[in-house]
C-alpha cells in the first residue's frame, strides 16, 4: 500500500495519531504544503517572525524524520491543486491528514474527498478530546465557555502516545532541501520552532523552573518570559501535543499537589479546546463581522488610525508598547491581546476583522480558532455572553505596568497624534 500523509498543524512525531496510522503502508510520502495566505482586510503576506518560527519547525521535523529513514516534501501552492498531482505521480492508494479547524481548512479536505479517486481520511487533530468524547451535541456545547467547561469537567484527556519507533520508507525520489530561516529569533523572546524545543520548554518551565507553581500570579505579565508558559507557539504549529501539556500538568500535580496555578493552566488549555470546537461549529461564520449571531455592529475604517495602531503610534502608550512588542517578536501576552483588541474595536471603532488579520500575519502562535474566536469574543459577536469587553486602558496600565517599565522597554510613549487630518482630498466648507 502506498500512502500520503499531509502534515498541517501537527509538526511532530510524538502523540501524532495521523502519523501512527501510516504504519501499515509499504511506502509513505510525507508532505507539507506551505500555507496559502489570502489577501484579507488589506493585509498580505506573513510576518518575518512567524515565517521564521514555521521554517524552524519544518526543519526540525525533517531532521526527526531523517532519523527514521524518512524525508519531508515541502510544496508551495494550493493543496487542492498540488495533492491530486502528487497522488497521481506516486500512484497512491490513500491520502490522510489530521483535523484542522477552520472554514478554508475544512473546504480543502472536502474538495480533495470529492475529486480524488482514492480515499481521503481526516484523523484526530491536536485537541484534548476527540469529538466523539464530547457529551451532547457539539452545537450545544460550544456556545459559551462555562457550559462547555462544565460539560467536559469529568473528562480526562487521552494519554499521549509515543513517537513511532520506525516509519515506512519514502519513495526513491530526489527530495529538495528545505530553506533556512532568513530571520533570527529576537533577543527579547528567543523561542525556536520545532518539536524538541517545545518539549524542552514544557519540561523546563513545569519541572525545572517550576514556573507553574506561581502561574496564577504571573499569568497576566505582559512580557513573555516573565510569567507566561509561552507554550502557545508550539501548540499552534502542532510541534507540541496539547495532550502532552495536559499530561505534564497531571504529573506535576501527582508529585507536588494540585493548586490554583495548576488549575489555571489547565483552564487555559480548556479555553483553547473551547475555541477549537467552536471554530469547527462556526465554520465560515468565524470570519463574518457579526459572527454566527449576524449581529450588526457600528464600525468605520479610518486608514490612518489603523496604520497607527499597527505600528504602535497611537495616543495610548500601553497599546503602542504592545503592538511594538508584537511587530518585533511575533508574540503578545493574552492580557495584551485583549487590551489591543479592545482599543481598536471600542476606541477607534474599526471592524475587528482588520485587527484579527494583522494578528494572523504576525503571531508566531497564530491558529485560526483561538485568534478569530478571541477577537469575536472582545467584539461581542462570538462566545462572550456579556456582548463584548471594553477595557479602560489607563486602569489596565496602572494594574499591569504600574512603574511604566513595559511601556519604556517597548518605547510606547510616542508623539501626540492629531485627531483629524485635512488633506487635498477634503472638500472645502463654503460659507452660507
Amino acid at each position: 500500500m502506498r500512502s500520503i500523509y499531509w502534515f498541517r498543524n501537527d509538526l511532530r512525531l510524538h502523540d501524532n495519531p495521523g502519523l501512527l496510522a501510516q504504519r501499515d503502508a509499504d511506502e509513505l510520502l510525507l508532505v507539507y504544503v506551505w500555507p496559502k495566505y489570502r489577501p484579507w482586510c488589506n493585509i498580505t503576506g506573513i510576518g518575518a517572525q512567524r515565517e521564521r518560527f514555521l521554517i524552524e519547525s519544518l526543519l526540525a521535523l525533517d531532521a526527526s524524520l531523517r532519523s527514521k529513514g524518512q524525508r519531508l516534501l515541502l510544496l508551495h501552492g494550493a493543496a487542492e491543486t498540488l495533492l491530486p498531482h502528487l497522488v497521481e505521480r506516486f500512484n497512491a492508494d490513500r491520502l490522510l491528514t489530521s483535523l484542522a479547524p477552520g472554514f478554508y481548512e475544512r473546504r480543502a479536505v472536502a474538495h480533495l474527498s470529492e475529486n480524488l479517486s482514492v480515499p481521503v481520511e481526516c484523523l484526530a487533530g491536536n485537541s484534548l478530546f476527540a469529538q466523539s468524547d464530547l457529551p451532547g451535541a457539539l452545537a450545544e456545547q460550544a456556545k459559551h465557555f462555562t457550559p462547555f467547561r462544565e460539560a467536559v469537567g469529568q473528562l480526562r484527556p487521552q494519554v499521549p502516545i509515543a513517537a513511532p519507533a520506525q516509519l515506512p520508507p519514502p519513495p526513491t525520489w530526489s527530495f529538495t532541501e528545505l530553506p533556512a530561516a532568513g530571520t533570527r529569533a529576537p533577543i527579547a523572546l528567543p523561542l525556536r520552532g520545532g518539536e524538541q524545543a517545545g518539549l524542552e520548554r514544557l519540561n523546563n518551565w513545569v519541572f525545572g523552573q517550576q514556573g507553574i507553581a506561581d502561574y496564577a500570579k504571573t499569568r497576566n505579565c505582559l512580557d513573555g518570559l516573565d510569567g507566561s508558559s509561552t507554550l502557545s507557539p508550539w501548540l499552534a504549529t502542532g510541534c507540541l501535543s496539547v495532550r502532552e501539556a495536559a499530561a505534564a500538568i497531571a504529573r506535576y500535580e501527582a508529585e507536588q499537589g494540585a493548586n490554583e496555578s495548576t488549575e489555571w493552566l489547565y483552564q487555559e488549555l480548556l479555553w483553547r479546546e473551547f475555541f477549537y470546537w467552536r471554530a469547527v461549529q462556526d465554520d465560515r461564520s468565524l470570519f463574518r463581522s457579526g459572527g454566527d449571531k449576524r449581529r450588526i455592529r457600528r464600525c468605520i475604517f479610518e486608514p490612518r488610525n489603523f496604520a497607527r495602531w499597527c505600528q504602535g503610534d497611537t495616543n495610548q502608550a500601553l497599546v503602542n508598547a504592545l503592538m511594538r512588542q508584537l511587530n518585533t517578536t511575533g508574540w503578545m501576552s493574552n492580557r495584551g491581546r485583549q487590551l489591543a483588541a479592545s482599543f481598536l474595536i471600542n476606541e477607534l471603532d474599526i471592524d475587528w476583522r482588520y485587527g484579527a488579520a494583522y494578528f494572523e500575519k504576525h503571531l508566531i502562535d497564530f491558529d485560526v480558532a483561538s485568534n478569530y474566536g478571541n477577537w469575536q469574543y472582545i467584539a461581542g459577536v462570538g462566545a462572550d455572553p456579556r456582548g463584548g469587553r471594553h477595557f479602560n486602558i489607563d486602569k489596565q496600565a496602572r494594574l499591569y505596568d504600574p512603574d511604566g517599565l513595559f511601556v519604556s522597554k517597548w518605547q510606547g510613549n510616542r508623539p501626540q497624534q492629531p485627531e483629524f487630518v485635512t488633506d487635498a482630498a477634503d472638500w472645502p466648507i463654503m460659507p452660507e
